[in-house]
């Protein structure tokens, strides 16, 4: 696998222990595993190995050989609008480059952020921690709103308020993530608890298809569902009076170098997102 002789390598580990001055392996009659001393190196043994791959992805660059990949995680409603056209300008420019989306709701991104499985996570602004850190001068804002298909009998009725809808039915992503901690912080808003969830559900399809094919109310911002509103399946309610912002922003992990094909999308970020002076 690592296309070394068996001989070298076991030298290899020889050496490695010396310098670290205690084995690093338990040996015995079915392999080998890692000792305690071990597994404590291991973690900045990888962060060296991937600072190492970020350092000839940087240095390529400079010399007009730029390659790599650009891993980044979004929330549904960023990986609807924001990001494709951050990565079309990117790539536009640098051709060579490859992209690996995930799209997820926080907690998800937040894992594979510490993980190292994407280097960029997009999503609502959360309060910063000891691993995870927002990217101050990459933030901008959306709206959410109520959605209901063009035939919901809400649409019909005369001073239609919030309260209206508490008795409907319900969809939206499960209990902890930004959408719904965000709908619950808007429902208190205007004294209301929230109303009788009947389905919870991490697929964007499946809320969609249940707003548009079984007359349930959901909670989206409005870059989720801008092709349905203009193919007319399905739109925003319109509830006087409600308008419900929430700031998103770019997360990175506090420690190591944001690899360069991360930093060209954040450029590109920062470009689409400025706010006009």
């Amino acid at each position: 696998m690592l296309h070394v002789t068996q001989p070298a390598l076991s030298r290899t580990i020889k050496r490695l222990e010396d310098q670290v001055g205690a084995p690093l392996f338990e040996r015995h009659s079915k392999g080998m595993q890692l000792t305690a001393i071990g597994s404590a190196l291991l973690p900045h043994a990888a962060l060296l190995q991937r600072e190492a791959d970020h350092a000839r992805e940087e240095i390529d660059a400079m010399r007009g050989l730029a390659k790599g990949t650009i891993r980044v995680g979004a929330v549904a409603s960023i990986a609807t609008l924001v990001l494709p056209l951050a990565v079309s300008g990117v790539l536009a420019r640098w051709p060579n480059l490859r992209v690996e989306i995930m799209e997820g709701v926080w907690d998800r991104l937040a894992d594979s952020l510490m993980k190292h499985e994407i280097d960029l996570a997009l999503s609502m602004a959360v309060p910063d921690t000891d691993e995870i850190m927002a990217i101050a001068d990459c933030r901008w804002e959306d709206t959410s709103y109520v959605v209901a298909a063009l035939d919901h009998p809400l649409r019909s009725k005369a001073d239609l308020c919030l309260a209206d809808t508490l008795d409907q039915q319900w969809c939206v992503p499960p209990r902890g993530t930004g959408p719904f901690e965000h709908m619950q912080h808007v429902f208190a808003e205007h004294g209301l608890g929230m109303p009788s969830i009947a389905v919870e559900t991490r697929s964007i399809t499946v809320l969609k298809s249940l707003v548009t094919r079984a007359g349930f109310l959901s909670w989206m911002a409005t870059p989720m569902y801008d092709t349905e509103s203009a193919a007319g399946v399905f739109d925003t309610l319109p509830i006087p009076g409600l308008v419900a912002r929430r700031t998103l922003t770019a997360f990175r992990r506090r420690q190591g170098i944001l690899p360069s094909p991360a930093v060209k999308l954040l450029e590109q970020l920062r470009q689409l997102t400025a706010v006009p002076r």
